[in-house]
């Protein structure tokens, strides 16, 4: 696999998983884990830090090392 097919295939997993986040954001769904529901906090930071990823792997296809 060539570097230009790893950071699509990469950016775009990473956006969809930005994109899970953001929808239990906006419907307020509740996960539970066992029987503990997980705080909306998992939610952002499950949002920022995979956006982040998929941003950056982006742009790295856009511009290859």
């Amino acid at each position: 696999m060539s570097a230009r097919n790893y950071f699509a295939v990469s950016g775009a997993l990473f956006a969809l998983v930005a994109l899970a986040h953001l929808l239990r954001l906006v419907f307020g769904l509740t996960v539970m884990v066992d029987a503990t529901a997980l705080p909306m906090l998992v939610s952002w930071i499950g949002l920022i830090v995979p956006a982040a990823l998929s941003f950056w792997a982006f742009s790295l296809y856009r511009d290859p090392p």
